[in-house]
Parts: structure tokens; sequence; C-alpha cells
């Protein structure tokens, strides 16, 4: 063996010692984090079939529910802790952890205490009375009202249909409330993320109250700028609500004095200096300051006329029972500040005065619009009278000019690119090498050796980075969700999510005119790197290879296009199906999860792994989906660009017979549906010393004559 084959061979032990290095620590490297108290294994050992449990969301930490029934409907519901989410300290300090599933209709399916550290349920009443209380959360919906009621009973009687209030657990209301807020802010940041209950991106973070100048007002003066908003009904306004009902005509004060006042209704907001200190004291603006968690909303609401928005049953410190503020469609629970503030402004004899806030998890944006809706209740009868609720809603909305507004957060799929801005230079310089190379090959394989360590580097690269680390790998799954999305409805913008996989797919379809189907078939696939590697190390063992005959070969490659047709058939007509049927691809157990998984994918994909060894790339060439997919979109390549002399094929078989891929027909033409772009038959034409009509031509001192390279009107056989 002479000095350059000998370099060759050490060459390769080299890098093949590299790759398996890669190869084998690459399963460690790249095994799946997991946030949280439970893994989608777990979730999904809590629902089972027809429900099937979605990869964990990368813009919200739930997991979406699909159904076998409704397989073209989308998500049905979402799983999500609670701890993810709302972490509000419990009255032990440590939050909570709820496991909390939600309709995509905003219903509870069901609330499961996963980790609580209360000392009332660890020591004192037990944990039962906990598990008992989060079961009254099924069937409830996030759109309603849900409060809980306290040792002196509902504090939320007269409320209507929209308002729905738990019952609660004697000697530990704290902690109940706190399970209670917990629910509902983990449920609403996922109803605004992911249900379209209230569009949070569009409208930015919260406003923020400037600090202003004081300015003294009195009451006009407060209601002329719009910082107190006033509404009035007359008995009359009232009649008509109840107008076809069990309720009409009940009101006999009402029918006597049609044009007399049942209520007007008051509202401002406080946390602006320039109301709260008009229509608070001094002393009584700095008590309401102190009190005031940071972003917590206080507004004074009042009433005068008949109407009071409590009774004599009240519980001060609890929310009124009459009372539900709205935003965006999703109610907010406003609570009495159980405080006395004295007021500086004259006001009118007024039925109730209350200065109620909101949490700071429910997040109330002050500086948008709300409804503030009361409710009024009739009876008709004296034994077992009919009940009657009508709602009333008032809008009102603080002037922009006390506000400072925060910029609006950029959308979640720029953000999703921002995060990923690393990795997408690694790979987009890594894409940029590649394209020099290909367009000009020459100085990589000057030397076997040079082109050998770049190659074999390059699909390590491909394997362990953007496999493994940067979950970049290609698949058919693509082509499929966005057959299955399109005829939804659903459109391609979750492909904006996945920033890394939309650099590949958006590189891969230039390359498809320039160089064919081989680009990301021979250089990008991580699971194609796989199999390579796993050729080389079969060829350093020395393990028989068998080689097709070419017709085989030929014939057993049109297999793709059957498999390929099945899966995007499937995806259009039975998308359940397809989900199971694209499991033909190993990437997501190889790759994805690297290995990670049940034994019959395992199998499958270890399989495969093993006919490589025999068999050059068998799954590549044979069986792949995406690569018949690739083969089609192949089609539109402008060029024929691997260089052809007129003794390629006529008589020289060199390049043929060196060719692993069979991508080479018997006439030197290349045969570009089957080529992965390996650069080893470019390798050989430019070495005088391996091309054997170059070699003759030289020593006869005449030009080598190269074919033309036209424009491809179809691919040689």
């Amino acid at each position: 063996m002479n000095s350059t084959w000998s370099g060759i061979v050490t060459a390769k032990w080299v890098a093949l010692f590299i790759a398996w290095m890669f190869v084998l620590t690459g399963f460690v490297v790249v095994a799946p984090s997991v946030a949280g108290d439970l893994t989608k294994a777990d979730i999904e050992r809590r629902f089972k079939p027809p429900l099937h449990v979605g990869e964990k969301l990368k813009d919200i930490a739930a997991w979406p529910l699909t159904s076998e029934l409704t397989p073209q409907g989308g998500p049905v519901g979402y799983v999500f802790e609670s701890i993810d989410l709302a972490p509000i300290p419990g009255f032990e300090g440590t939050p909570f952890n709820l496991l909390i599933a939600l309709g995509a209709d905003g219903k509870f399916i069901d609330v499961e205490v996963l980790r609580q550290h209360e000392p009332v349920f660890l020591g004192g009443l037990g944990p039962v009375p906990l598990l008992e209380f989060v079961k009254q959360y099924a069937n409830k919906s996030l759109k309603q009202e849900i409060s809980v009621s306290s040792v002196y009973g509902s504090t939320r009687g007269g409320g209507g249909g929209n308002r729905v209030v738990l019952d609660g657990v004697a000697k530990a209301t704290a902690s109940v409330r706190i399970v209670n807020q917990t629910v509902l802010a983990a449920s609403l940041a996922v109803a605004r993320a992911k249900l379209g209950f209230a569009d949070s991106g569009s409208r930015g973070p919260p406003a923020v109250p400037k600090a202003g100048a004081f300015e003294a007002l009195d009451l006009a003066a407060l209601e002329q700028r719009g910082y107190l908003q006033r509404v009035r009904f007359t008995n009359a306004d009232i009649e008509k609500l109840f107008a076809g009902t069990d309720g009409a005509g009940a009101d006999e004060e009402a029918l006597l004095k049609p044009d007399e006042l049942f209520v007007e209704f008051y509202v401002a907001y406080l946390n602006a200096p320039i109301i709260g200190r008009n229509l608070l004291d001094v002393s009584s603006w700095n008590k309401l300051k102190a009190y005031l968690p940071e972003g917590q909303s206080a507004y004074w609401v009042a009433t005068r006329g008949r109407f009071g928005l409590v009774d004599e049953n009240f519980v001060p410190g609890t929310p009124p029972p009459r009372l539900v503020l709205m935003q965006s469609g999703l109610p907010i629970e406003l609570r009495d500040s159980n405080r006395d503030y004295a007021r500086t402004v004259p006001l009118p004899e007024l039925k109730t005065a209350l200065i109620l806030g909101s949490p700071a998890q429910a997040g109330l944006d002050p500086g948008q619009p709300m409804e503030f809706q009361f409710t009024i209740t009739r009876a008709k009868g004296m034994i077992l009278p009919s009940i009657t609720h009508k709602t009333v809603t008032v809008g009102y909305a603080a002037p922009t000019a006390l506000f400072d507004f925060p910029p609006r957060p950029p959308p979640e799929w720029l953000l999703a690119w921002q995060g990923r801005w690393p990795d997408l230079a690694i790979i987009g310089t890594a894409l940029a090498l590649l394209t020099l190379v290909l367009l000009r090959p020459q100085w990589i394989v000057m030397r076997p050796r040079r082109l050998l360590l770049f190659r074999t580097g390059f699909l390590i690269f491909t394997l362990v980075y953007i496999g493994w680390y940067a979950q970049g790998q290609l698949s058919i799954v693509q082509i499929t969700g966005a057959i299955k999305s399109v005829g939804a409805g659903g459109g391609l913008k979750s492909f904006l999510y996945d920033p890394i996989s939309l650099l590949l797919i958006v590189f891969t379809l230039l390359t498809l005119v320039v160089w064919g189907r081989g680009t990301f078939c021979g250089w990008l696939c991580p699971f194609g790197a796989l199999q390579e590697l796993v050729a080389l190390l079969a060829r350093a063992l020395r393990i028989p290879q068998w080689r097709m005959p070419v017709t085989l070969a030929t014939l057993l490659s049109r297999s793709r296009y059957m498999v390929l047709a099945l899966l995007v058939g499937s995806a259009a007509i039975m998308p359940a199906a397809a989900e199971k049927l694209v499991e033909v691809e190993p990437f997501k157990t190889a790759i994805t999860v690297g290995f990670q998984r049940e034994w019959p994918f395992l199998l499958w994909a270890v399989g495969l792994l093993v006919a490589g060894l025999f068999v050059y790339k068998f799954f590549c060439r044979f069986i792949c989906p995406l690569g018949a997919a690739l083969t089609l979109g192949g089609k539109l390549r402008r060029w024929n660009w691997l260089p052809r002399i007129e003794a390629c094929g006529k008589p020289c078989q060199k390049c043929r017979h060196a060719c692993e891929y069979d991508a080479i027909a018997r006439d030197g033409a290349i045969r570009y549906d089957e080529c992965f772009q390996c650069l080893d038959c470019v390798e050989i034409y430019e070495d005088p010393g391996r091309c054997a009509p170059k070699l003759l031509y030289a020593r006869k001192g005449r030009t080598v004559p190269i074919r033309e390279l036209r424009l491809p009107s179809g691919n040689s056989r």
C-alpha cells in the first residue's frame, strides 16, 4: 500500500474514532430535560385513548390534548402544572403544584393535587379535605366567576348564573383561597395564550399609572375629565330588562314611579394619584398605597338610589355579591379592601361605597376597557317563588393619559427566533460553508484524505449538533402536518415557532433548484449521517457488504414513493392513522428523543441501522418517504452540475463502480434522483492519477473533451 492510501486509511480510522465517540456520548448529551414534576409519560398515564397527549409546548408550559373522535379539530384541551404558570406561595410559603386539565371550551376537565406543603393538610386535617375541594372544579367554566365560601357561608348570594361558589374547608379558609387563586391564575394564562379568551399579546404588558402632578379637583371636575364615570338607570330602564320574563311587573315601586332613580353607578381608578388623592384624604391615600401590592389595581365603586351592591349579609373583605368585573371576556375577582378610608370631595348620599382590589395574578390591565356587571334579582310568588336574574353592564375605560404603556412584546414566533440565535448562527455558518464546498468542490476533493475528514466531520456535526442538540431533524411529519393544518384551515404559521427546522427547510428548498435532493439527504439529515457513520464502521470492521444489482436496487427504491403516497393520502383522509404511520421514520426515536423510547420503536430504529451495516444506507435508499418527497422536489434542479467527460461510461466505468449509491448510469450520466452528493465521483474526476481517461489523454498529450452540461430534461437511467 503506497503512502497516499496509507494516509487515507489512517485518516479514516481517526475520523471513525471521533465519529463513534460522538455517537456513543451523544445519547447522554441529548437526554431530554424534564421541567416541573411530571413528564409526558406521566400525563399519558392519566389521559387514555381516545385522548392523546402532545409534546409540551414551547411558548407556554402545557401539554395539548387531542382526541381520536375529532382528529381534525385541533386540541380539545390543555394539561399543565400550576407551579410553572402561577407559583403563588401558600400559607407555609411554598407554592402548591396542581395538575390542571382545561378544555378548549374553557371548562375544567380535572384538577389534581401533585404537591402541597400546607400544615393544615399535612398534620392537621390531613390531605383528604383538599383532595375533595379540588374535585369541585370539574365541569366548572373559566368564563364563570369562581369563588370560595367561608365560615360565613356563601358570600356570593344573588350572583346569578355566571357565578360559582365552591364549598370551602373549615379551618383552612386561607389555604383553599390560595388554591383557588392558583387554579384561576394558571388557567387564565393558558386561556389567554391558547384559547383566544383574551389577546394579551396584541395589547402588550399591563399599563402602569403615571406619577403625575397633583391637582385638586371636585366631583364635577373629576367626572368632566373622565376620571370618575357615572351611569344612571331609572325604574323604567330596569323594567325593560325584565320584559317578557317572570320578573316583569314584580317591582310595584318601579311601576308606580317609572321615572325615579333605581341606581346611579360610580366607578373610578384609584391608583392614579390625580384620582386617588382627590377622592381620599392624604392619610387614606398613603394607607391605600401601602396596602396595594405591586401590580394590583384598586377601584372606588359606589351606588346611589334603591339598589346596593351589598346587603346585610355582606362580609367585609370578601367580593361584593352582586358585582363582577369583566375584561376581554374573562371575569376578574374584585375583593373589598375591608378598610375605612376618609373621603376628600363632597359626595351625595350613597347606598354603597366600596374600595375594591383585583388580585395581581388576575392579569387585569387598567389601561384597557373593561366592564362592570351588577346583577338584579326579582322574585315572583310567595311559595317557591320564581327567581329571575338580569345583568346590567357598565363599560369603563380610564383615560389613557393616566398611564404609561410598556412597549408591545414581539410576536411569540420572533421570541422563539431570538432565543435560538446562537444555534441559528452556528448552523447558518455551516450551511454557508457547505454552499461554498458544493459550488467549488475542487479544493476539498484535491486530496482524498481532505474530503474524507471534511465529510466525516460535517456528518458528525449534522448528527450531534443539528440533530441531537438543536433538534433540527426534518421529517415527513412536517409535510403531513402541513397537509393536515392547511386542510383544517390552520395555515402554516406553526412553522415560524421552530426556527432551526424552518432555516433548514428554506435552505433545502433552495438547494433543490441548484443541486437537487442530495444536498439535504447527503449532508444535512441527522439520521442519514448516523447511517453513513454506521457504514464507515462496518467497513472498518470488515463486515461483508451486499451490493444489490442495479436493477433490483432501482426497483426497491421505488418503494419510497409508495410509502410517501400512503402517508400523504392518510394525512389528507385519515389524520389519526397518519400519526401512527409516520413512525415508519425512525427519526423521532433515533434523533429527537435519543433512543429513549418504548422497545418496539427502538427495535425498528436499531434494526434499520443494523441493515445499514450490510446494505449501504438501506433506509435512505429504499424506505425513506422524506427522501422520496425531496427526490420529486429535485425535479426542479436547473443544472447538471457534476462534471463529466466524453469517456465517462464510454468506456470508463470507474466512477460507476465506486459510487455506493448506484447513482451513475452505465453510459456515465449522473442519476440525480439517486445521488447523495458525496463528491466521490468529483474526487476521482479531479485526480489525474485515478481518472483513467484523463491519465490516458495526458500521456498522449491531448485535451480531455468535456461533456456539454445542459439544463436537465430528466434523469438518465
